[in-house]
């Protein structure tokens, strides 16, 4: 479905990422994993068109999109609910998650999507007139994803969802995530919460300093003794 190859990306001329591959097959929930600082953010930008490699292409279901611009990628099928989440504080959580189906392929199934948005997050349906900004934490982070649904996207990426959560509320997030692959949704996961992240995951890659430095299945990185030493802290 993706396929990131030998990406390079620069701030003007600082170097960001350096030749970084991945890739995510239909059905899979895939983590990028890593430090801040990492470059798994730029990864992610790059990937949805809000940065230009300067090197490497990107493929998205047999399509080039390196370079593509957000619009162009989420016509695609391509959708990200970014890190910080990016709210509209004053909106409600029904105009938040609408702005989500811009793309013309989302647009015609509106009220489909969000009864589906609402079935995954109940919670936010009883808040549905209520402005995001007068959410929690977990509950804006929430619409975050269901704006990204909104969109109706063959790969759903997510940006450390479970930065600044409590614990419950991540356990809830993970829980979800586990059933939107279950139901069919690809998904790329940016994450730091290494424990979680490796339980929902098919496969996973490790980035530091702009590079992979490892990669394979949930269960062989789950016994690798550096991720153990060094993510996990055995």
């Amino acid at each position: 479905m993706l396929s990131v190859e030998d990406i390079e990306v620069a701030y003007g001329p600082v170097p960001a990422l350096h030749g970084v591959r991945l890739a995510v097959e239909a059905g899979e929930t895939v983590c990028l994993l890593g430090p801040n600082g990492a470059g798994k953010t730029t990864t992610v930008k790059s990937i949805i068109g809000l940065l230009k490699p300067r090197a490497g292409r990107i493929w998205f279901n047999k399509l080039d999109i390196t370079g593509l611009t957000p619009d162009r990628t989420v016509g695609l099928g391509l959708s990200l609910a970014p890190e910080g989440r990016l709210l509209f504080p004053m909106m409600s959580v029904d105009e938040n998650l609408e702005l989500g189906a811009s793309a013309a392929r989302a647009r015609g199934r509106v009220r489909e999507t969000k009864a589906r948005v609402y079935e995954v997050f109940p919670r936010l349906a009883a808040r549905r007139g209520q402005a995001a900004g007068t959410l929690s934490g977990g509950e804006q982070q929430m619409v975050a994803i269901g704006r990204a649904m909104m969109a109706r996207p063959d790969l759903l990426i997510l940006d450390e969802p479970s930065l600044g959560l409590s614990p419950i509320m991540v356990q809830e997030l993970f829980r979800v995530l586990k059933t939107l692959n279950e139901d069919g949704m690809s998904i790329l996961l940016v994450e730091q919460n290494v424990v979680q992240a490796l339980r929902i995951c098919h496969r996973a890659y490790v980035l530091e300093s702009g590079r992979v430095v490892m990669e394979g299945s949930s269960e062989e990185l789950r016994r690798s003794d550096t991720i153990r030493r060094s993510y996990l802290g055995i």
